[in-house]
């Protein structure tokens, strides 16, 4: 980097919200340069071939409703840099034992009217906030717009700050009904006993019925190359290989923003802050983990219900009572039996991921944070509980826990994907209770990253911020 001369704003990090800072600023007319330390750029969403030739994997998220949501993305050309998405036919399906499934679709009432008893409790719960699904999601990654009904985002505020169990239970009295909404309420990596929870479930069932929850054509990688090729359009600059460990490494600049979670803001940066403001970062608390494997397969998943073969995203984990005991086992840094699984299988409508007639599937499971424990055997016997057969068509496989993931990406603080966990004390004060979350004491260094509001997900929102935090100090 050594007399390249010098930049408006450098940001450190090139994942999606270092990469949507860099962009914010960069179109306001800012130069701006991105360091990654890796090879390839994307941290959270890159892809590779990492079982077999011609299998394309993600190696961090995968499914994206956040980010075919978010504002600021939308706001983008990105498809005029690469960025296609796909939209399964059904967003989400959540199977039962007896080969019987619950489905998200994209029509409330068609989602309703397959939940028997409950069709009535679901479209009541989600038909009054449908007219405004668009704009509460809007509200929900940072960008609050003008309702239709206000009464709906404040009866929705109200059920999101409960916890998703004892909502479900009140709401619904079938199990299709109950563990529909608890594996999307699974994703807060929280106990179905604890609130915000039922938030999550809220949102994911919300962004679904409104945007879908699709995935780029060709790997999450296309998300960040997307991105990466519109900064260079306005003028902004990428360089890979290029580790930062302290301030001093970067070159010169007016402002740095660090697409980093607290634990390697501090390594970097700490010296520069203030006595209150590293304690504050110090007690920042991680959430759990996941790990991880890839599976290249011979054919599609054979799934016992066949609902499963529409949706790009499948819930492993049962009943409501099922998926809360794995999750409340995960909490007491426990290692379930039956572990909840999010799985992916991007190929079904994406015939780049793999060599034709073959498949790539996606999945993991919440372990306790920095976990050393190989939950293989558990994910591949809850994927054949509802997919028998499943194991016979494992052609290769990579398996990765906490470490590994770290290893990858050093935000995954022991396996922790959401940086840093979104209970309601941290899910709105992160990284710790400041008026400007992404300030810091030391003029001219910012925080753009998921350890900052909205929080975890794909949808550039943190670095969206950031960067205006960032140019209100540059202009």
């Amino acid at each position: 980097m050594t007399g390249r001369g010098t930049y408006d704003a450098v940001v450190v990090g090139s994942g999606p919200n270092g990469l949507a800072a860099a962009v914010e600023l960069a179109r306001n007319g800012q130069r701006v340069a991105v360091l990654e330390a890796r090879s390839t750029i994307g941290g959270g969403t890159r892809s590779a071939e990492i079982t077999l030739p011609g299998f394309v994997h993600d190696l961090g998220s995968a499914i994206h409703p956040l980010g075919y949501a978010s504002p600021f993305f939308r706001s983008l050309p990105l498809e005029e840099h690469g960025l296609e998405w796909v939209h399964p036919p059904a967003p989400l399906a959540h199977p039962f034992d007896g080969g019987k499934a619950a489905v998200l679709e994209r029509s409330i009432e068609e989602t309703a009217a397959a939940l028997g008893p409950d069709a009535g409790a679901y479209r009541r719960l989600m038909g009054p906030i449908s007219a405004d699904a668009g704009r509460i999601a809007n509200f929900f990654v940072g960008r609050p717009g003008v309702l239709r009904h206000p009464l709906a985002l404040a009866t929705a505020g109200l059920r999101s700050l409960r916890d998703a169990r004892s909502l479900a239970e009140s709401l619904f009295e079938t199990e299709r009904a109950r563990g529909l909404f608890a594996g999307n309420a699974a994703h807060s990596f929280l106990p179905l006993e604890q609130s915000p929870s039922a938030m999550f479930g809220l949102l994911l069932g919300t962004l679904g019925h409104a945007f879908g929850w699709p995935f780029p054509k060709g790997g999450s990688q296309k998300v960040a190359d997307a991105l990466a090729s519109y900064l260079v359009s306005l003028g902004g600059e990428v360089y890979t290989g290029v580790p930062v460990g302290s301030v001093e490494d970067v070159p010169r600049t007016r402002a740095v923003l660090f697409d980093v979670t607290p634990r390697q803001l501090l390594d970097i940066a700490g010296q520069h802050f203030t006595e209150d403001y590293r304690s504050g970062l110090k007690r920042y608390r991680y959430g759990p983990g996941v790990f991880k494997v890839d599976f290249a397969l011979d054919g599609p998943v054979p799934w016992e219900a066949e609902e499963c073969t529409r949706a790009g995203t499948v819930h492993l984990g049962g009943t409501l009572d099922e998926v809360s005991m794995g999750e409340g086992a995960v909490a007491r840094g426990e290692h379930p039996e039956r572990p909840f699984i999010l799985l992916a299988q991007q190929s079904l409508f994406d015939p780049t991921r793999a060599p034709e007639g073959k498949h790539t599937v996606w999945a993991y499971c919440h372990v306790p944070n920095g976990s050393t424990f190989d939950m293989t055997e558990r994910i591949e016997a809850q994927i054949e509980r509802f997919a028998p057969g499943f194991k016979d068509l494992i052609l290769a496989k990579s398996v990765a826990g906490t470490a590994d993931l770290e290893r990858w990406n050093p935000n995954l603080v022991g396996g922790d994907i959401n940086g840093g966990y979104m209970d309601l004390r941290q899910l709105f004060t992160r990284p710790m209770p400041r008026l400007n979350p992404y300030s810091t004491p030391a003029s001219g260094l910012y925080i753009c990253s998921s350890s900052t509001p909205p929080g975890g997900g794909v949808h550039g929102m943190s670095g969206y911020l950031a960067a205006k935090a960032a140019l209100r100090y540059l202009t």
